[in-house]
């Protein structure tokens, strides 16, 4: 059997919240429906938006379910353009999650958006000294991290939207990778909005969420229904049920100590090797490398057929072949970007799984680095 140390691709569902969403899926009725076995659907829907906006921070009618991270991603980033019209300029960096990078291209090609990409360090943390210089009141929105996918680390989300506040510009904060890993206080950082997936978290795939405050205005995506209010379309009560009984289990095992194991291990096996990301602002879970010499994709094989699965970055970019983009905005040249692995423990990881990657690495990497030079 494969030890999994993919958990941010995805973290699999626990029996408990297997269990929850199967019973959930038997239970009839469309949640808009005013007959009472649609009420009874209604209910356990909105008894999942106070579990989960609760556990973000938020007001229950702040929260908005959608289809994924993504979606809520795109949700944000557009709407609140929209919203903030004729500003045109919007703020982010070239190391967020190509669900932003991908929609802020999209607004330039076709809504005439101007993206201005603030530079980040060499541990993939925003320039705030340059994000400040470039805020102003013509400013539409900035979009950030709360943590990298990738590297794991954390961004200073409280002083991002202290300095758009005095400016008026409201702050998108994907939270896809932060949830349940670290604490997420959507009222206190004072964000416009922001974005989670429940599959992140142990929840089922196809179902997220985006928080929109109060007092912020995002324009739809999607027409026909208003059953939410920036969200038309049936909603899963089963997969929010599911998103519910996953969000009511955090916080999980704390994982730092095992992290730092492998970290500690990784350096010892392959001492070359390059830890990437903050050494100590870093999501617990969390440990990306860097192998000189070696193919990304190529070692990631190599562990896949000694029963081990870890991914090269984001699993959105799986199987594409080129250099992150976030380790290149970080200074990384192309060549050491290619040599990238990233190990991602869960609630299921053990210390016995750690040691047995660290006993099969120096030999995946030792083949992967012959390999590159045959």
């Amino acid at each position: 059997m494969a030890i999994y140390l993919d958990h941010a691709a995805t973290t699999p569902m626990t029996p408990e919240v297997l269990a929850a969403y199967t019973s959930a899926l038997s239970v009839v009725g469309n949640p808009s429906s005013i007959h009472s076995q649609g009420q009874a659907a209604r209910r356990m829907l909105e008894d999942a938006r106070h579990t989960i906006a609760a556990a973000l921070g938020a007001d229950a009618v702040e929260l908005t379910f959608t289809s994924g991270g993504t979606e809520a991603i795109n949700l944000a980033i557009k709407g609140l353009y929209w919203a903030r019209a004729p500003r045109r300029r919007i703020l982010s960096t070239r190391a967020e999650h190509h669900a932003t990078i991908d929609a802020l291209e999209w607004l330039e090609r076709h809504e005439g958006a101007v993206v201005e990409w603030i530079p980040v360090d060499g541990f993939g943390r925003i320039d705030l000294v340059a994000l400040e210089a470039a805020l102003d009141g013509d400013v539409a929105l900035v979009t950030t991290l709360q943590a990298n996918n990738e590297v794991g680390t954390l961004q200073p989300v409280e002083r991002i939207v202290e300095l758009a506040a005095a400016h008026g510009v409201p702050v998108h904060v994907d939270a896809v990778s932060a949830f349940g890993s670290v604490p997420v206080d959507f009222a206190g950082s004072g964000a416009a909005a922001l974005s989670v997936s429940a599959h992140k978290i142990g929840g089922p795939v196809g179902v997220g969420a985006l928080v929109i405050a109060r007092g912020a205005t995002v324009t739809p995506l999607l027409h026909g229904g208003n059953q939410q209010r920036a969200r038309s379309g049936t909603l899963d009560a089963a997969g929010a049920h599911a998103f519910a009984v996953a969000t009511a289990a955090l916080p999980g095992p704390d994982l730092r100590a095992l992290r730092d194991r492998l970290i500690a291990g990784v350096v010892a096996a392959v001492p070359d090797a390059v830890l990437r990301g903050d050494p100590v602002d870093r999501l617990p879970g969390n440990a990306h490398f860097t192998f000189p010499g070696c193919d990304g994709d190529s070692l990631l094989f190599l562990l896949d057929s000694a029963g081990f699965s870890v991914s090269t970055g984001s699993a959105c970019q799986a199987g594409v072949p080129e250099a992150s983009h976030v380790l290149l905005a970080m200074g990384v040249d192309e060549r050491g970007a290619r040599g990238a692995l990233r190990f991602t423990l869960g609630h299921e990881s053990s210390e016995a799984e750690v040691d047995a990657l660290l006993a099969a690495l120096p030999g995946a990497v030792e083949r992967a680095r012959a390999a590159g030079l045959a």
